[in-house]
């Protein structure tokens, strides 16, 4: 690029590397919006041989990439990443309460909130970075332009891990320690990365300029990165390496660290490209999320499952972030999630479709019906709907009907009392006198909202527990942010992820979400083996540890684990009046 005078930290080098990565990252119900790429001139499926994949309507290839590649045939890789569902269904959205058309075109480049909100891992819902890993790394790598984001992608990944290379990448942006390339070459290569060789290319380029590769040696070294653990095809290369860089004045430890590096990409080492489009989606999510939360969150529950959230957290997440959610009503909700405009900032309605067991056709039955009626009455809405006993029922237990009884026991024993194709009650409910039924308790509805529909739009559950919780010391998400590093303390959340991942010697990680927000939690294997009951069991867990701080950064490595989660059957006997 510099040789055909683009200045590569320029913005137009970033719009290039952008619209390579639409090219070969966006599927082609997105070309509307970023413009489309044509493979082949027929189907798919009049070329090559597809079979249905494990996963209802996922198909698979069954050609091989290595036979592809034995054979000299071109081979693409096509990605179909469930946030480009996402960002098409908020563009979407966002159009229709704005009425105007939005495309990811028509998002500004590197904007300063959106980085901001990025530093403080403030995630939820964003593409690639909403891991704890990557949560964990956002405060300390800050990112602050689209390439660092491209890094961000790259790096926290088994393969620049195992190398070692996270470490010093961060502490030389840090400035911690300082920057120093053995030779101009090597500087060439690495100056953007500050030292640390991050990216694929970067690998095959210091092969070439640090060891005397040729460019067919140095193609043939990327293969065998991809195939060593399988193959041990990283033997052959090892003298020729450190050989090369040696005779060409590189010392033995530099040669050596940089064959390590490469042992560490493995199968995971990120090529830039793949990264730079990744970084695209990583920003034009994190953008809606920033500028539009309320659409965004909407998009993300109608594309569930997805990402390392459940609609719970999306949920809460939203709500902190001063989003309105309204509930399930069978006068008001479609079968997705909408946007209602009827305020100075959106609400999102949520769909029937949030109703765990209630079939789509029942949801389009009752919006058909919708159209000509309007409902004055559970038996009503069964009438003209059709919908039979148990769609009631699940419509009664999920709070569908209040707009009817005005709360949960009451539209239950409407449900009861219904009778079916009778059309001279289809307008009201039995002439029986409605017995005196109790409200139900805060505790009972949030009880139902989790059984029924997976999330609460009531108070988070904890809060009810929070007194108890007190009682015997156990701090908050927020109480954590004023210890310091080595501090000894006590808290519990609802377990919203587990993580074991193999290259993590056998450690296992726990995010845990109370009122507040969320607690990280690192668990060595000898507590793994000693507590794995309540590790893989409990939804409600305490943790008694000890805090490990860097910075913003915040984690417990635990001691001992105890489970709660009675604690939260115990909510549906909650008093009335408790506070």
């Amino acid at each position: 690029f510099r040789e055909v005078g683009v200045d590569p930290d320029g913005p137009m080098f970033q719009r290039l590397v952008i619209l390579v990565g639409m090219l070969i990252g966006f599927p082609r119900h997105l070309s509307q919006h970023v413009g489309g790429f044509v493979i082949t001139q027929k189907n798919l499926s009049q070329l090559v041989p597809i079979e249905n994949a494990a996963m209802r309507d996922r198909t698979v290839i069954q050609w091989d990439k290595d036979d592809l590649e034995t054979l000299g045939l071109l081979k693409v890789d096509v990605l179909a990443l469930g946030i480009l569902t996402v960002i098409h269904r908020t563009l979407d959205l966002i159009a229709q309460y704005r009425r105007k058309p939005l495309t990811i075109s028509d998002i500004p480049a590197e904007d300063s909130r959106v980085y901001e909100m990025i530093q403080k891992a403030d995630t939820v819902g964003v593409f690639q970075i909403e891991s704890r890993a990557q949560m964990a790394m956002l405060p300390r790598l800050k990112p602050k332009t689209f390439y660092d984001l491209a890094i961000e992608v790259a790096i926290v990944r088994p393969g620049p891990i195992q190398g070692g290379m996270v470490h010093p990448y961060l502490r030389r942006r840090q400035g911690i320690d300082p920057v120093i390339y053995p030779s101009a070459e090597v500087k060439s290569v690495l100056e953007r990365t500050l030292g640390v060789p991050i990216f694929q290319e970067q690998v095959m380029r210091l092969a070439v300029v640090a060891a005397g590769f040729t460019p067919g040696e140095s193609d043939n070294l990327r293969r065998a990165m991809a195939a060593w653990k399988r193959k041990s095809g990283l033997g052959s290369f090892e003298n020729r390496l450190i050989q090369g860089m040696r005779e060409r004045g590189y010392s033995n430890i530099f040669a050596k660290q940089i064959f390590e590096q490469i042992k560490g990409f493995g199968e995971y080492g990120f090529p830039e490209s793949h990264s730079a489009s990744f970084a695209l989606l990583v920003y034009v999510s994190s953008w809606l999320k920033c500028h539009e939360p309320a659409a965004f969150t909407c998009a993300l529950l109608n594309s569930q499952p997805m990402g390392f959230y459940a609609p719970s957290q999306l949920v809460q997440d939203a709500k902190r972030h001063g989003v309105e959610v309204r509930p399930i009503s069978v006068r008001k909700s479609k079968w997705n999630c909408h946007l209602e405009s009827d305020t100075d900032k959106p609400a999102i309605r949520l769909g029937l479709r949030m109703i765990k067991g209630f079939g789509k056709r029942a949801g389009q039955r009752i919006m058909d019906a919708r159209r000509n009626e309007d409902f004055n009455s559970v038996q009503s809405l069964s009438y003209h709907a059709q919908l039979n006993q148990r769609e009631m029922k699940l419509l009664s237990e999920a709070g569908a009907l209040t707009c009817f009884n005005g709360n949960r026991h009451s539209s239950k024993w409407a449900v009861l009392g219904i009778e079916k194709n009778l059309p001279l009650f289809a307008y009201s409910e039995f002439p029986e006198k409605m017995p005196l039924l109790s409200i139900p308790t805060e505790g009972q509805n949030i009880v139902a909202d989790y059984f029924s529909v997976g999330l609460t739009l009531g108070r988070h559950p904890l809060v009810l527990l929070r007194s108890r919780m007190n009682q015997i010391g156990l701090l908050t998400a927020v109480d954590l942010n004023e210890l310091k590093h080595g501090d000894r303390v006590r808290t519990a959340g609802l377990v919203i992820n587990r993580q074991r991942p193999s290259t993590a010697s056998g450690i296992v990680f726990i995010t845990l979400e109370d009122e507040t927000g969320f607690v990280n939690v690192v668990l060595r294997p000898w507590i793994v083996e000693k507590q794995r009951t309540q590790i893989f069991g409990a939804s409600l867990l305490e943790i008694d540890g000890v805090i490990e701080r860097d910075k913003e950064v915040i984690h417990i490595v635990a001691d001992c684990l105890e489970d709660h989660t009675k604690w939260l059957g115990s909510l549906q006997f909650q008093s009335r009046d408790f506070r």
